[in-house]
């Protein structure tokens, strides 16, 4: 238990930029870290869930809300998976060859497909939180929204763990065995943010289902492109099933 208390918290200081109140690494934890990842999905979530009933509760000025609620995703994670979306968007649509594209995967500079992409997902974002016909004021109704990350990181922790590694990614070094052994957690992670709102929230439930199986499609497409899996690769994947996530939610009624 110590082990996925110390796996916790190395989560939070990786993938969030909230500050984290048990800033400790222990590396026999580290095989755990993936796979506590969507316990950070369930942070994330319940603070966007939060600042949509908020913003709803004490009527803030719609466009106003719409931002916020596009952009807090983005600025709890330190834009960490835009950083990711926007170099993979830059490789695969350069169109060049797979080693000119994972050169320009590892090019620290964004490029102008990277500049387009990011201009298009915050359009699309903000488009579809003002698109919301009224303020959602029951936390069972927000439901769907609060589990979005949970479970978009659920699939970026299997993916990770299970698909072939760039072989420049950080996780290349990863000790494999040691994390598909703690794969049930994320699996479990899925099941549950995808049956619960399923069960208990209507069709507009659909959403946490929509961001995982887009995130898998867009996963995919990545790796294929990209020859290996690595956190850019997750990040841009993770960035447009949750786009697509929030469409269902808001527009599936």
């Amino acid at each position: 238990m110590k082990l996925w208390f110390y796996a916790f918290f190395m989560a939070w200081g990786m993938f969030l930029s909230v500050p984290c109140p048990f800033p400790k690494w222990d590396e026999k934890a580290r095989g755990r870290m993936l796979a506590c990842l969507p316990l950070i999905g369930i942070l994330i979530g319940a603070l966007w869930a939060l600042a949509a009933f908020l913003l709803g509760r004490f009527y803030c000025p719609k466009p106003i809300a719409a931002f916020v609620l596009a952009m807090l995703p983005f600025l709890l994670t330190g834009f960490l998976h835009l950083d990711g979306y926007s170099d993979v968007c830059d490789a695969i649509l350069s169109r060049r060859d797979l080693e000119t594209r994972q050169r320009i995967l590892k090019d620290p500079h964004i490029g102008a497909f990277g500049v387009i992409a990011i201009v298009l997902l915050l359009i699309a974002q903000f488009a579809l939180f003002l698109s919301a016909n009224e303020p959602v004021l029951s936390f069972r109704a927000l439901l769907p929204l609060a589990l979005i990350p949970v479970a978009t990181r659920a699939c970026a922790s299997m993916a990770v763990t299970l698909l072939k590694p760039m072989k420049t990614s950080q996780y290349a070094h990863m000790d494999k065995n040691s994390a598909k052994k703690h794969i049930l957690l994320p699996a479990f992670m899925i099941a549950a943010s995808i049956a619960l709102p399923l069960v208990f929230c209507g069709l507009h439930g659909l959403a946490p289902l929509a961001s995982a199986l887009f995130y898998c499609l867009f996963a995919v497409r990545g790796y294929k492109n990209l020859d290996g899996m690595n956190g850019d690769i997750s990040g841009y994947a993770l960035t447009l099933g949750e786009l697509f996530g929030i469409a269902v939610f808001v527009l599936v009624k």
